[in-house]
């Protein structure tokens, strides 16, 4: 497994926070909303991705077609 996912991953849900605390410190609670939305579907593409080369390579190793 790569860790650079982890360190990714890490740095998109700091970013998130961070402009979460501050949009809903200034009373935009609505676009603090739409930025962690924002930030899971980012993490899931990220995840998607590395489980589709998961079951790539369960398929060369295993030879499925």
């Amino acid at each position: 497994m790569d860790i650079d996912i982890i360190f990714k991953v890490g740095a998109i849900g700091i970013l998130v926070a961070v402009f979460n605390q501050i949009l809903s410190r200034t009373g935009r609670d609505e676009q603090a909303m739409f930025i962690t939305l924002a930030g899971v579907i980012v993490v899931m593409a990220l995840i998607i991705n590395m489980m589709n080369d998961l079951f790539i390579e369960v398929k060369t190793i295993f030879n499925l077609y």
